[in-house]
């Protein structure tokens, strides 16, 4: 397997996800697009724009092609949507625009969504900035805006035509924000790679400058590909794709009930991992040890493991019924029956639920 890219096989809808020279290979292809006679814009935030100031231009961008949105949560909306769109419609853009996000996970969903509808498709590109992006949303082809009442409840399938990971980026993260990403490695380690999962112990510890990074980076991205591949758009019955979504039904409805951006997604996917551990135990599934052990990584990471004040029970189980991932009215839930090996629970016992929320 090469260490430059990895390729994520969906036949003739098949992309890269280039690691090394990753800069180098964006300018080459914004050339490529120019030389074709195509346009190029891309979508982004203040936020990034202030913290890389030059690394799209060097890439072969204009100003004029950019469009800067406030950073946060509060972006990936109906609002900004129509604001993206209307960014393209009235530069006329036609269908032979290639649209690139510049940004995090927030970016990317809302960038994706938009090439998703705009002339009912256009191409697009993922450039991700923060360590949560580049292991878990630019990969994968979810695509999508929250609503008031729910997270990701609108959006599309729609695959990138490659995804940009250049690692040098993540050294302008702040450490908060580096720290939320983290929550997605162990979600990773957790659901699929017992080794990475001990790996993430030994380190105790990861910063943008680890040397270890890339590699753990690239891990994860093979894990999201291989699982994309075998089930993109997660029609499985149960496993498959489903899996990705490991401690988010709990993460979702902390989001939503808390107001989005109280915490950032990757704080209440960490607490929503330490749930679904408990989950797992009180299922039969893993044995006592194993909360204490998804703490103590969790923590080492500076994620939080515990909510910061308690949220109303009523509000977090109507988010949890509001979820995608509920199957018949039923609550479904990934679970784990090892640490490295998640599954699908389906009609998990809302009283079950509601005492694993009393531990939160």
């Amino acid at each position: 397997m090469s260490t430059e890219s990895l390729q994520v096989e969906l036949a003739e809808r098949s992309y890269p996800i280039h690691f090394s020279g990753s800069h180098e290979l964006l300018k080459k292809e914004v050339h490529r697009l120019r030389d074709m006679g195509r346009s190029v814009r891309v979508i982004s935030d203040a936020r990034v724009l202030d913290a890389q100031p030059d690394y799209l231009a060097q890439a072969g961008f204009k100003d004029s092609e950019i469009l800067s949105l406030p950073p946060g949560e509060q972006s990936k909306s109906v609002d900004s949507f129509s604001q993206a769109l209307s960014f393209l419609a009235n530069q006329a853009c036609n269908r032979d625009c290639a649209l690139f996000a510049f940004g995090g996970g927030v970016i990317g969903d809302l960038a994706g969504y938009v090439a998703a509808s705009y002339l009912r498709g256009i191409d697009f590109y993922q450039i991700p900035t923060t360590l949560l992006s580049m292991v878990d949303s630019s990969v994968g082809g979810k695509t999508g805006i929250n609503l008031p009442e729910g997270k990701n409840l609108v959006g599309a399938f729609w695959q990138p035509k490659a995804v940009y990971i250049d690692s040098t980026l993540l050294q302008s993260l702040p450490p908060r924000e580096f720290a939320a990403g983290m929550a997605e490695v162990i979600k990773y380690g957790m659901l699929a790679d017992a080794g990475l999962l001990s790996d993430l112990e030994d380190y105790a510890g990861l910063s943008a400058a680890s040397e270890e990074l890339p590699d753990v980076v690239r891990r994860c991205c093979a894990i999201k590909a291989q699982v994309v591949a075998d089930d993109e758009k997660e029609t499985a019955s149960s496993g498959g794709r489903a899996l990705l979504n490991l401690g988010h039904t709990f993460a979702h409805a902390i989001e939503n009930v808390a107001g989005y951006g109280e915490y950032l997604h990757g704080e209440a996917v960490a607490i929503g991992l330490v749930l679904a551990t408990r989950l797992s135990v009180e299922l039969g599934q893993l044995h006592t040890e194993s909360v204490e052990r998804v703490e103590s990584i969790i923590a080492s990471y500076q994620l939080p493991t515990r909510l910061r004040d308690p949220l109303p029970m009523d509000q977090l189980m109507l988010a949890m019924q509001r979820d995608k991932k509920t199957r018949g009215g039923k609550l479904r839930f990934v679970s784990m029956k090892a640490l490295g090996e998640a599954i699908t629970s389906d009609g998990v016992d809302p009283k079950l639920v509601e005492e694993i929320w009393t531990q939160a």
